[in-house]
């Protein structure tokens, strides 16, 4: 069964007054503002180096748990629903719910607006989404402000204890680049602030995208020689490998943020993470089981932990997994009480894989009885064809920890080797240098060997380089190897094809005199926009166009 000693050890309310943490960001609404729970203070806590890594556990579960002991950091008593305000639910939605890979038959206003890319600024999910950005980004600064050198010095922190805070402090810096990248992904000019900005009333000023970019690409090189070697932290913690698979990351898609492509930088990257010691987990459906810890270790570079008795949460894989479950569908097979009945994929999705007749492709993990291929009804969870990849299940058929099989033990493989040997053959193929043709082959072939089932010379599923250079393969592939991993609206828009070009089933759809096949919708949305509530919060900050 799976066990979390990092998540576990990662339960010490804030020493700090949550005022602080927000460090001034309007982006975090009023509810922040409040005493702390506990009676506790900033110099109480820091004073202790054995404190520092209970508080980094704060930054790191901020990714996935929406609070401390059932209170929520964010909204608290604005009566939302509480799973949906946690970082990686809000942003699943935003990655999957827009695109071709998924739908959700929830009946409420906001989720029926992503379903048909029609959202406006006053969408409640882009508000939830862009509030946890910044609640992790001050959550970060402050702690990254409190284990300067200064403050160790003042402190009398010496010794191996300063060095372990240093090496804290780089994590820290390595999960405010990650909601940054988050930031400049979604959401394009932002309010910014970073640890040099106490906190005060003042306003954050708002950068552009580009200088975003470049503060994110000086904040990963600059910790990458304070962090561990690569795959060499306990799992769960970021090292030199998640430094390298983010800068991978942010240089494939360079273009779009700031118009300059950056594919051989990328490339650079991609070499660092492919020379170390990572390696493809031996079948396809072991990263998406409760103890993908231990069975896919080799290729998670960097997961959102899970454990559903020490990390509990409605967003997260918990909702990844019930959501999935409906219909037909036996919960039991999941390792779950019961299905949501939300989430399941539009057709393209599927049809991205071949027949059994043509082969079989093991990473087409799909529920089809019952279900239709075609979606006529946004809300009825029957139209489209479930998804079976995330289950509370282990390699040996087990159930996660939870006894009440809510809470699952799942990890999300946020960064993951596989996403890297893709990310190497379309640099490649874009025209960045330190890379070849034949090895970029050879990456995806090695997924497709797996996928397979290949062993022994067998090849079914191999493809040649004639196919790997075609129009579409390497972004179809993404979708094979990645779906509802949180990648797909990044592609689309990196591909050109989020909002022209491509269309999927209700994609712009208007009403009943609209088409339900989809069609093209206007170029702004390529980006999200500011909520409203930080506009009118941040007179200051500027609207993305077009909302």
């Amino acid at each position: 069964m799976k066990s979390h000693p990092f998540l576990r050890r990662g339960g010490l309310a804030l020493a700090l007054t949550v005022a602080s943490f927000a460090g001034g960001l309007t982006a975090c609404n009023k509810d922040l503002d409040r005493t702390p729970f506990y009676d506790l203070n900033t110099e109480s806590v820091y004073k202790d180096p054995a404190n520092y890594i209970k508080v980094l556990a704060k930054c790191y579960a901020g990714f996935n748990l929406s609070g401390n002991s059932g209170t929520p950091d964010v909204f608290a008593g604005q009566g939302k629903d509480e799973g949906e305000t946690a970082y990686l639910r809000a942003y699943w939605y935003l990655q999957e719910l827009t695109t071709d890979e998924a739908v959700v038959a929830w009946n409420s206003a906001p989720l029926q607006e992503l379903n048909t890319a029609s959202w406006t600024s006053t969408n409640d999910l882009i508000n939830n989404c862009y509030t946890r950005i910044f609640y992790e980004v001050a959550l970060c600064n402050e702690f990254i402000r409190e284990t300067s050198d200064d403050k160790l010095s003042t402190r009398g922190i010496t010794g191996v204890d300063a060095d372990n805070a240093r090496l804290d402090r780089a994590e820290a810096r390595f999960l405010r680049a990650l909601a940054y990248y988050h930031a400049l992904d979604l959401y394009g000019n932002v309010p910014f602030v970073t640890e040099a900005d106490a906190p005060s009333k003042a306003l954050p000023h708002q950068t552009t995208r580009a200088a975003l970019f470049a503060y994110v690409e000086s904040e990963l090189k600059a910790i990458e020689p304070a962090l561990k070697t690569a795959h060499t932290s306990p799992y769960g913690r970021a090292d030199q490998g998640a430094a390298w698979a983010l800068l991978a990351k942010l240089y494939l898609n360079a273009e779009v943020y700031t118009g300059t492509a950056r594919y051989t930088d990328c490339l650079t990257y991609c070499n660092k993470v492919l020379a170390a010691n990572y390696r493809l987990a031996p079948e396809y459906r072991l990263l998406f089981l409760a103890d993908n810890n231990v069975t896919s270790a080799s290729e998670i570079i960097f997961p959102l932990e899970s454990d559903g008795l020490v990390s509990q949460v409605y967003g997260g894989t918990t909702y990844l997994v019930h959501a999935a479950v409906g219909g037909r569908m036996l919960a039991s097979g999941f390792g779950i009480n019961g299905g949501w009945a939300g989430n399941r994929t539009r057709k393209n999705l599927p049809l991205l894989f071949p027949t059994p007749a043509s082969g079989f492709d093991s990473r087409a993990m799909f529920f089809t009885n019952g279900q239709t291929l075609e979606i006529n009804d946004l809300t009825s969870f029957t139209d489209g064809y479930g998804v079976t990849k995330w289950r509370n299940k282990t390699s040996t058929g087990a159930n996660g920890n939870d006894p009440q099989q809510i809470f699952v033990d799942t990890d999300f493989t946020l960064f993951r080797l596989a996403d890297v040997q893709l990310m190497y053959a379309e640099a490649v193929l874009r025209g960045g240098t330190g890379g070849t043709q034949t090895q970029a082959l050879a990456y995806v072939n090695g997924l497709r060997d797996r996928a397979y089932g290949n062993a022994g010379g067998g090849t079914d599923g191999r493809i040649t380089l004639a196919e790997l250079t075609a129009p579409n393969f390497i972004l179809d592939e993404r979708g094979r190897e990645l779906y509802w991993e949180g990648t797909r609206r990044t592609d689309l828009v990196r591909f050109g094809k989020f909002t022209t070009g491509y269309n999927w089933p209700f994609k712009g759809y208007s009403g009943p005199a609209d088409t339900k096949a989809g069609h093209d919708i206007a170029a702004f949305r390529n980006l999200y926009p500011l909520p409203s509530t930080d506009l009118v919060a941040n007179p200051t900050l500027v609207q993305n166009p077009g909302y």
